[in-house]
Formats: C-alpha cells, sequence, structure tokens
C-alpha cells in the first residue's frame, strides 16, 4: 500500500479502485510502538481527534418510495399534527438532532416553507402571551434552528466572520464586571473596548439584509405574519416573532460559539470566550429593543450590564434592529414604510429586445439607460429622462441568464416578471453578471418567486428551449437560487429516509403508546388512562393521527424486511467493518 509521509502524521488510502469497484479495507488500530510501555512520556506527541462514527445501512433508493411518500404528503393531512413528520417530532421530542433529517429531506424537496408555517401556526395557537411567543424548545423552533444552520451558514461566514477574526486575534481586555476585574485592569477602558466590539457585530448583523437567504426570508415573513394574526393589538410581536430566532437563537449562538458553525478554526481561550458571552449577551438585548416596549434597563439582572447599556443609544438601535428586520420579512412596499427613500443600486447603457416582436433582428433591440433602486426597475431612452417603463422591484419573479442562441446574441440575460419578460444585453459578461447579482439580490425576498425558467426565448408559438408550446408553460430549468441551494447542501435523501426509519424504529414504543391513546379517546371520548400517557403527544384528531401511525408501521415492517433480507446476503468479507485487517499497515 502506498504512504504518503507529513510532517506530524502519515495518510493511508483506506480504498482502492479495481475495474469500476471500489474496495474498502479497514484496518485494525494500534498504539504506537506496538503498546510498548517503554516509551517516554517525552517521545509522545499531542494528538487532537475529532471523531464521527456513523453506521447507516442504506437500502436501493426504490425501497424509502412509501416512507418518503408518507413524510411529504403533510399538506393533504389536516391537521398537521396528523402528519408522519409531526408525529416523529412528538415521539422523538427528548432528542434534539431527531429533527434534522426531516429538515434536510424537506429542504432537498422544496417543502420546508410550508412545514414550519403549519407547525409554527399549530404552536401560536397553543401560545397565550405574545411575550413568551417563540421561546420554548418545540418541534417548530427546532426545525427552524437546523433550517438556519443548515442554509444560513455562508450568510454568518459572510456578516459575522471578518469580525470575529479581528475579535478573537486582537484579544482586547473587554471585562466590565468588578468581580472578575484582573488586577491592573481598568473597567472605563474595557467597557470602552466591549461596546466597539459590540458596535462592529450589532452594525455587521443590521446591515446584512442583502445576504440573507431567500429561504430563511420566507420562513421569517410566514412568522411575522402568522404572529400579527394571532396577536392582533401587540405592534412588537410581528417583530418579536423573528428577533427570537435570528438574533436570539442565530447570531447571538454564532457569536458565542463561533467554532461551532465554523467561523473559527478552534474553541476560543477563555478570555477570549469571556468576550465573546459579552457580547453574545448584549446582542440578545439589542436584538430585542425593537420588539419590546421601553424602559427596560431595569430587567437586566447584573448591574455593570445595566450601566453598559445605558451607553447605547436605545432610538437608535430599534429603529436599525425594526430596519433589518423589515427587510428580512415584511411584504410592505419600502416606499409606504418609509424606511428609506429610493436608492439607485446600478445603472447603466444596456440594449433591451422590443417587447412583443415576433422576429430576430437587430431592429429589435435598442440603446437604453438602466436603473435600478431599492424600489424599482426602469429604462429610458437617455440618462435623466422621463422612464419608458417601470418595474416594481416586489413583481419580479425571477432574474436569470439567457441561452445565446435565443437572440445570437451574448452576455445577455431576462428579468421575469407579471408581464412578458424583459431581455437584456449587457456591453460585456462581467457587466452582465453584475445586472443579475443586483437585481437577484433586491428581489429576493419576493413572494412567489419561480423555482423554473425558460433559458430562451418563445418564439413562433414554441420555446426554443424545451420545444414546449405555450407561452405560460412551466420553466424547463430550475432557477439559479433554486439549483445552488441543492448543491450547497448535497443532501442525500435515502440516508436521510434511512436515519428517519432508525428514529421511528429506536421509538417504537412510544408510537405504540400514541397508538393507543389515539385509540382510546376515538372510543371512549377522552383518555382512560393517567394524564402523563397523553401529555407528550400532540393530537387533535384521533382517527387521522389513528391511520397515520397504521400507515407508519406499515412502511416500518416493510423496510424491516428489506434489510433483513439484504443483510442475510451480505457475507463479511477480510477488511469489512466486522473482520478488521490486523497487523501493521506497512
Amino acid at each position: 500500500m502506498d504512504k504518503a509521509v507529513t510532517a506530524g502524521h502519515r495518510k493511508f488510502p483506506l480504498g482502492c479502485e479495481i475495474s469500476g469497484l471500489v474496495l474498502v479495507c479497514r484496518y485494525l488500530l494500534q498504539p504506537k510502538g506496538n503498546g510498548n510501555k517503554s516509551s517516554k512520556p517525552d517521545d509522545l506527541g499531542s494528538l487532537r481527534l475529532n471523531v464521527t462514527y456513523t453506521e447507516d445501512n442504506v437500502l436501493p433508493s426504490v425501497c424509502y418510495t412509501p416512507l418518503r411518500t408518507l413524510l411529504l404528503k403533510f399538506p393533504e393531512v389536516k391537521p398537521i399534527s396528523a402528519s408522519a413528520a409531526h408525529i416523529l417530532g412528538d415521539i422523538c421530542r427528548e432528542r434534539y438532532e431527531a429533527v434534522l433529517p426531516v429538515v434536510r429531506l424537506l429542504l432537498h424537496h422544496n417543502r420546508l416553507v410550508p412545514f414550519v408555517s403549519a407547525i409554527a401556526e399549530l404552536e401560536l395557537t397553543q401560545t397565550q402571551e405574545a411575550n413568551t411567543i417563540f421561546r420554548g424548545n418545540s418541534l417548530a423552533t427546532r426545525c427552524i434552528d437546523d433550517m438556519m444552520k443548515i442554509v444560513g451558514r455562508s450568510y454568518l461566514t459572510v456578516t459575522l466572520k471578518p469580525v470575529l477574526d479581528e475579535i478573537c486575534e486582537s484579544n482586547k481586555s473587554c471585562e466590565i464586571d468588578p468581580v472578575k476585574l484582573k488586577e491592573g485592569d481598568n473597567v472605563e477602558v474595557n467597557k470602552e473596548n466591549l461596546q466597539q466590539y459590540v458596535q462592529k457585530v450589532f452594525s455587521s448583523i443590521t446591515q446584512s439584509s442583502v445576504s440573507c437567504p431567500p429561504l430563511m426570508c420566507d420562513v421569517f415573513r410566514s412568522l411575522r405574519q402568522m404572529a400579527s394574526k394571532r396577536f392582533p393589538n401587540d405592534p412588537h410581536v410581528q417583530y418579536s416573532a423573528v428577533s427570537s430566532f435570528v438574533f436570539l437563537r442565530f447570531f447571538a449562538v454564532a457569536v458565542l460559539s463561533p467554532h461551532t458553525f465554523q467561523l473559527r478554526p478552534h474553541h476560543p481561550e477563555p478570555e477570549i470566550s469571556r468576550t465573546l458571552t459579552l457580547i453574545s449577551k448584549t446582542i440578545q438585548t439589542l436584538g430585542s429593543w425593537g420588539s419590546l416596549s421601553k424602559n427596560k434597563l431595569s430587567s437586566f439582572k447584573e448591574s455593570y450590564m445595566y450601566e453598559f447599556f445605558k451607553s447605547f443609544q436605545e432610538d437608535k438601535c430599534i429603529e436599525e434592529v425594526k430596519k433589518f428586520l423589515d427587510e428580512i420579512s415584511s411584504n410592505v412596499n419600502k416606499e409606504s414604510s418609509g424606511v428609506e427613500d429610493s436608492v439607485v443600486l446600478k445603472e447603466g447603457e444596456v440594449h433591451k429586445r422590443a417587447q412583443g416582436r415576433k422576429r430576430i433582428g437587430k431592429k429589435n433591440f435598442k440603446k437604453r439607460w438602466l436603473r435600478v433602486t431599492n424600489r424599482e426597475l426602469s429604462y429610458h431612452k437617455h440618462r435623466g429622462k422621463e422612464a419608458l417603463c417601470v418595474i416594481p422591484v416586489k413583481n419580479i419573479l425571477a432574474v436569470e441568464k439567457l441561452e445565446e442562441n435565443a437572440f445570437t446574441r451574448k452576455n445577455m440575460f431576462q428579468v421575469i416578471h407579471g408581464e412578458k419578460p424583459l431581455y437584456i444585453q449587457a456591453s460585456h459578461c462581467v457587466e452582465a453578471s453584475e445586472w443579475i447579482e443586483v437585481l437577484s439580490q433586491v428581489s429576493r425576498c419576493n413572494p412567489g418567486r419561480l423555482s423554473t425558467f425558460h433559458p430562451s426565448a418563445y418564439l413562433s408559438g414554441s420555446w426554443l428551449c424545451c420545444k414546449g408550446i405555450g407561452e405560460n408553460l412551466p420553466g424547463c430549468r430550475p432557477c439559479s437560487t433554486t439549483m445552488l441551494v441543492n448543491i450547497q447542501l448535497d443532501i442525500d435523501c435515502d440516508r436521510e429516509i434511512e436515519k428517519i426509519f432508525s428514529l421511528f424504529s429506536s421509538n417504537y414504543s412510544k408510537l405504540q403508546k400514541m397508538e393507543d391513546a389515539c385509540a382510546s379517546i376515538a372510543v371512549y371520548q377522552g383518555p382512560q388512562k393517567e394524564q402523563e400517557d397523553y401529555s407528550l403527544f400532540t393530537i387533535q384528531d384521533p382517527k387521522e393521527t389513528f391511520r397515520t401511525i397504521q400507515d407508519i408501521r406499515k412502511v416500518l415492517a416493510d423496510l424491516q424486511d428489506q434489510h433483513v433480507a439484504i443483510s442475510s446476503s451480505i457475507a463479511a468479507h477480510y477488511g469489512s467493518l466486522d473482520n478488521p485487517i490486523v497487523g501493521k499497515t506497512s
């Protein structure tokens, strides 16, 4: 076996490829010197291990079709608590990681937003006070937490990593607790250092709305609408419904433990960790300022934190928080909300195709001045002239590249809105990419965005790309944002469903208890056993829930039979997990 030796460690290729077949060999790891205890402590180096062991016997994809179908049919199941996905969350309530495979599966199939909206609405019906909204460890909060960790990883990197690197590398003293001050520390200097760090983190967050992933915006918008509907007399709840996630459960947690989000390579040193703790606590409070009433400083438990927060301009922070939350969750037109006036994001000369023309030729394209603001896209005959056409940003459904064969022109893109697509040619490829980026960013939170598009034009009664007939025919290619999400996540659905099968199997006794509870409630019109037997389950419709559990049990039994059949046909070969190779690797 070939081996590559570098300073401090040795790398062994554990697999080899023969005739297209990948053979995986496993070797028994032995101590240094085959366990020779005569080695001196000074001769031993230090070793840091990050070990993850996962054993999933994944079946062929077709085997998981019934369970996949059962999990994805939740929109047809009423109420949502009777769906298979919700039942899994109920019986695995004490296992936080149990929600992750469901979230990943729904993300891959673009079904997460409706599921989260449904379970969040169910939780809201059980929430009695607005100030306790989404504060518990419920199925909805766990799903949204996992979604943010998966989808928002690059968002955190762009927003927080530069400032966290600066904080960790400069390592200025920021302790403001008089009890924890070191000898020679100046509390006023420390307070100033901490305030500078907090302001940098806070500004990075509140100015990051343009980088917030569209999927997160969709979830936040849904939460905001449902919270306002549930508590119509509370003007702050629309903000607290969003800030409870984006500030408390996302940014504040990432600041507190940056290494767990791959923002830093290692766990920070104790002094830096203390600084990050103070920053995280401050960010949580600043993030909640925009969603709570005034005179909140009296609620601080620590007197030193009370004094520290007095140095912040509360009204200014509230305005910045609300502006940020509006940008990532609101459907309200920015012009009418008074957030800010129209801001020019990009403008320049382009060639625009005349709308409604069927012929392809040079005369179809006219040189125009294109201008995009945070509110509208417009084109003009010349710069400074009155707009020939204005497209509100909120009406943009997709911005995509156009194939060259559409009009035999390079560097073209299309803006898809309520009417016919607007076809535009930029002067060069860099200019085209810049237009696509700025238009995609400014319209990223629009409701009703398209998931598919046609990369070519509709001419002579059919689409050039797919030959489909009908101008309103759905697109033949996934939009770049949807495709990008699937590529970045790289989700193996069969593996995720296998994990879900394992979770159902390991919690089968709870599934049976839930089935018994449904039968008892349906037959006797109420629980006949001790109340604790039912308290962990959400059973709104016992008959519908009972039917779903019956379907789950049948699917689990079939999958178990297939596992047994396949396992019995596989013999443990030399070099496998069950029969590892023993001996020196050299």
